[in-house]
């Protein structure tokens, strides 16, 4: 009798601890969060995990180029040349979100250039050539970035520098053409480093239907705050058919002041933007020869009748007054070091240019392009060897992951 009422109450102690066994489950924390991979079209390959991601991504352009006056002696080139119309590149972009900051994150981008004909380094010696920079971005911020990146005239110009950007300024780099006779116009947005900065700060916000931009590039001379540095301010209205933009931008190259600034927009009817920029260059050359100045002008228009194909026309002038050449005689580009110059020119540098756009979908296109480079008075173009005109035509694949 008592050993059966003792194996009652050992039963009712184990269906007790399963049951609360059971329960204690139930309740458990979900499982941890699992991290993703995804590749969404022409967005490269995105690892995301919560609200933090890092994106592998990349572009390919492959040209195939036909040359007149290629050389000093005039001679036809052709060639699979450097890409006409985008760099090609790889690269590294990523953020992530900061704890109790309301909605503060950091963020980076590593950005790579090659020659695809060859497989060799753009900048040789240099990885990163075209982005190496970390930031920090918030709808109160807007977006601050430091290291090497566009300077703020390029980003604010580029939706009327030509027709294949895009329609209105955005946070995003972008803009401009890689490799062709209408390219030039992009140098008046430079830097006392080219058309990036190396060692720049870059903020821009988005304001209702504004954007706002400021770029600082330090110079990096002990005792000198000045030379090496370039300042830059840049403001845009988006206001969807119709976008307007400007930049003033000046930068110390090599002890000498070189300043531009300018207007432009563009405007959609239909089918057709009809894009429109207006820029003016002065640079501070030896005094025996005297100060620069330069007006340009540009004119563009792209066609996206829907379907496959789009079409895209421009012409642009760049009219310079008392330009620096270099010992070749030729003109050089704004914000090139002037300080040995012993020579100046004046005329004028003329491109028509036109193409069409064949899309797969939108990671794949083919295209081809004409190009048509002229020069009056003393300017002589580097591109085209010492003569007055350059014919150039170019079909090509570009490929984005």
């Amino acid at each position: 009798m008592l050993a059966a009422q003792q194996a009652q109450e050992a039963l009712a102690k184990i269906q007790q601890a399963n049951a609360a066994s059971a329960a204690s489950s139930s309740a458990a924390p979900a499982a941890p969060r699992t991290a993703t991979v995804t590749q969404p079209a022409g967005e490269g390959l995105v690892y995301r995990d919560g609200g933090d991601f890092v994106r592998l991504y990349g572009l390919i352009d492959l040209s195939l180029s036909h040359k007149s006056n290629a050389n000093a002696a005039g001679d036809t080139l052709n060639d699979m040349s450097v890409a006409y119309f985008s760099g090609n590149r790889w690269g590294l972009e990523g953020q992530h979100a900061l704890k109790d900051t309301d909605g503060l994150k950091a963020i980076f981008m590593l950005e790579s250039e090659y020659e695809l004909p060859t497989g060799s380094m753009d900048t040789p010696g240099v990885l990163f050539n075209r982005d190496a920079w970390l930031g920090l971005e918030s709808d109160a911020l807007g977006k601050l970035t430091l290291g090497r990146q566009n300077t703020v005239a390029r980003e604010f110009s580029k939706i009327y520098g030509d027709p294949y950007g895009s329609a209105g300024v955005t946070l995003e780099e972008g803009g401009y053409s890689n490799n062709n006779n209408f390219k030039q116009l992009i140098f008046y947005s430079g830097s006392a480093t080219g058309t990036r900065y190396d060692k720049g700060i870059v903020w821009k916000k988005k304001i209702g239907d504004f954007v706002l931009g400021a770029g600082y590039q330090l110079g990096g001379i002990p005792g000198d705050f000045d030379t090496g540095s370039t300042k830059s301010l840049g403001l845009a209205y988006n206001a969807g058919r119709f976008n307007l933009s400007g930049f003033y931008n000046t930068a110390n190259v090599n002890g000498f002041t070189h300043t531009s600034y300018s207007v432009g927009g563009n405007y959609k009817v239909g089918p057709v933007r009809l894009n429109a920029g207006y820029i003016h260059y002065r640079a501070e050359q030896p005094s025996l020869i005297g100060d620069r100045q330069d007006k340009a002008y540009t004119v563009s228009a792209k066609f996206t009748p829907g379907g496959k194909l789009d079409y895209e026309a421009g012409w642009q002038t760049m009219n310079a007054d008392n330009a620096a050449v270099n010992g070749g005689g030729f003109v050089l580009n704004a914000y090139a070091n002037t300080a040995n110059a012993t020579h100046s020119v004046t005329g004028k540098r003329k491109t028509l240019y036109g193409s069409v756009f064949y899309h797969f979908d939108k990671r794949t296109e083919l295209y081809l392009a004409l190009d048509r480079l002229t020069t009056d008075g003393g300017y002589l173009a580097a591109q085209a060897n010492g003569f007055k005109s350059q014919s150039e035509a170019a079909t090509g694949m570009r490929f984005k992951f």
